[in-house]
């Protein structure tokens, strides 16, 4: 029912800073808890970062003190704020959402928005 479409990826050399954006629209995103994931080619695909609807989240340990997730409920957007940055996140990220923290699966994913960083 909600749709999302990623944007905010590039080039950046290590040291840098991105802002991932995930904007939803349909269904009622205010309630859904949303996850940013990664997948590096010939990786597993990975948590990231995830907030619920009171503004709650929780990091990956290997992101911690990097990556901020946030939201602004008013304009149905979910951003990664990634600074910081290093070779090894680089990877094609995407967004998720479920409409409530405690539902089992992500079923609504974006497209993905690719991350490179250079060294």
């Amino acid at each position: 029912q909600v749709q999302l479409v990623e944007s905010g990826g590039g080039l950046v050399q290590a040291g840098g800073s991105l802002r991932l954006d995930c904007a939803a629209s349909g269904g009622t995103f205010s309630t859904y808890t949303v996850a940013w994931f990664r997948q590096a080619p010939g990786k597993e695909r990975e948590f990231v970062a995830a907030i619920n609807g009171n503004g709650g989240s929780t990091h990956a340990d290997p992101v911690k003190g990097r990556f901020t997730i946030s939201r602004d409920n008013g304009v149905n957007t979910v951003y990664l704020q990634m600074n910081s940055l290093i070779p090894e996140d680089t990877a094609l990220y995407y967004c998720a959402a479920k409409p409530h923290w405690f539902t089992r699966d992500y079923a609504n994913w974006g497209q993905g928005t690719q991350v490179t960083v250079s060294s």
